[in-house]
């Protein structure tokens, strides 16, 4: 016994040596936890939450890869780009001596496959008569055309559909840091909750252990009287043994819990903090402040809403393969008037001139169209099963966590009652035991099971929290996971 009892001390006194050089690393190397902050008062659900939702690195690191998507939109915005382009050219050798210089801006149509262009051209010089139309007036000539595609490009093509697309990735991109930050959020609540359960049986077992203290004075007492036996101290003393021990666990287990806690609860700088024993909540209240919207909509969800996304893009890519199918019919038109006196082309370039002119084409063969036609229209078959799977699955999910909160729920009630006797009997025999009424291994039981009973509440309460913080991700409830922005947290 005596050497049980060494142990259980040596035990205690090495957990509390572990604390105090964990705070001297703490203290000493700020990366790897920060102090705590300034504040006072029982920490809250929604601090850890507000703390987790701007600081968590998965969140900052989402919103990071959708500004990655915003990018490549810009960069697919890019092919709508105004191109402006001078080219010149001169004879430096033979019989001809001409000069050329031409500045051309090109604007393509963001609703039509075609564009506008704009040309200024002026040429000095002699040109041979195979490059009859390099001549230009004094002042060179002005030029303004325009292509429109009839047919093929006519309603999409190549930019507009990446443009479309990098589109898609951008919501995909928001719904998807939408589902990191619910996650990040339903594990935010999961630590808070096994920190507060930790520190509340922490409570408990304390509670325990000081009935056991406060009752030994009146052992050695009785003791000492010859009302009692020796054997009773013995007894008395391994009773505070295996107490000190529950309380050693428990004292591990919330420390643990705390360094938990730190990955979501951080500083203005981002760092994890170990929140003090000082800040738990006294209350087992804490458990159940978890609110959740009964409303759900399937669309809500972020991966629901990515699907969607995904078949949008499939529908984009199959109007991109149907218009490949069809034949190019291109009409260009253009006005072009010289002007200044007359260069050595002659009179001929003065009038002002009006061209149109159509393009068709057809492919004999358009197999690579035909293919990537059918192949997009398998995926989007393929992804709308996808999508009827999936909405099958949240529902079911939704509807089995409802039946664990109920459940919980039930158990709470079943627990509470349980604990309420078991306090009952506890304090019954305690006063049975202080008029003799009662033995010593009969009144440890009675407040053993009292304790074990609240324990029980306790698990309970944490049992009913995390099925609503599951409730909570699963309906992607982001004002209940702290990621409404309210004025506030502004």
């Amino acid at each position: 016994m005596r050497i049980m009892i060494g142990a259980v001390a040596l035990l205690w006194s090495a957990t509390a040596a572990a604390a105090q050089a964990q705070a001297g690393v703490q203290n000493s190397g700020g990366e790897a936890a920060a102090t705590t902050p300034a504040r006072s008062g029982p920490l809250t659900l929604d601090e850890v939450l507000r703390s987790s939702a701007r600081s968590a690195p998965d969140i900052i690191a989402a919103l990071a890869r959708n500004r990655q998507a915003e990018a490549r939109a810009l960069t697919a915005q890019g092919a709508f780009d105004t191109v402006f382009a001078v080219e010149g050219r001169s004879r430096v050798e033979g019989y001809y001596d001409g000069t050329e210089v031409a500045e051309k801006a090109e604007q393509p149509f963001p609703d039509n496959g075609g564009y506008i262009y704009g040309q200024y051209r002026v040429s000095r010089g002699d040109f041979p008569v195979y490059e009859d139309k390099a001549y230009t007036n004094r002042l060179g000539e002005v030029k303004v055309g325009a292509l429109y595609a009839l047919l093929r490009d006519r309603l999409i093509d190549a930019r507009r559909s990446e443009f479309r697309l990098a589109a898609n990735d951008i919501d995909i991109a928001r719904f998807e840091t939408k589902a990191t930050s619910i996650g990040v959020q339903a594990r935010a609540i999961d630590a808070y909750q096994k920190w507060v359960a930790a520190g509340l049986k922490l409570k408990a077992y304390q509670a325990l252990l000081a009935l056991a203290q406060d009752r030994t004075h009146g052992i050695e007492r009785q003791v000492a009287l010859g009302a009692r036996p020796d054997i009773l101290l013995t007894e008395n003393e391994a009773n505070l043994v295996r107490r000190q021990a529950f309380v050693v666990e428990a004292q591990q287990a919330l420390r643990v819990a705390a360094i938990k806690l730190s990955l979501y609860y951080r500083d203005e700088q981002g760092l994890p903090v170990i929140v003090e024993d000082t800040r738990l909540p006294e209350e087992t209240s804490a458990l159940g402040g978890l609110r959740i919207d009964p409303a759900f909509n399937l669309e809500g969800r972020p991966d629901f809403a990515i699907l969607l996304e995904e078949i949008d893009k499939a529908t984009v890519r199959l109007a991109l393969a149907r218009n490949d199918m069809k034949p190019r019919l291109d009409v260009r038109g253009e006005v072009a008037k010289d002007v200044g006196p007359e260069g050595l082309g002659g009179y001929s370039r003065t009038p002002l001139e009006m061209i149109v002119g159509v393009t068709f084409k057809i492919p004999l063969q358009n197999r690579k169209a035909e293919g990537k036609l059918a192949e997009t229209q398998a995926k989007i078959d393929e992804l709308s099963i996808k999508q009827q799977l999936l909405a099958e699955k949240i529902r079911a999910e939704v509807a089995a966590i409802g039946i664990e909160v109920e459940t919980a729920r039930q158990l709470v009630e079943t627990t509470e009652r349980e604990t309420a006797l078991a306090e009952r009997l506890g304090n019954a025999e305690r006063r049975r035991f202080d008029l003799g009424s009662s033995d010593f291994f009969l009144v440890n039981q009675r407040e053993e099971s009292a304790t074990s009973a609240q324990v029980k509440l306790i698990e309970a309460l944490a049992r009913i929290a995390a099925a609503r913080a599951e409730m909570a991700a699963a309906t992607a409830d982001e004002d209940a996971l702290g990621l409404v922005v309210r004025p506030a947290d502004e």
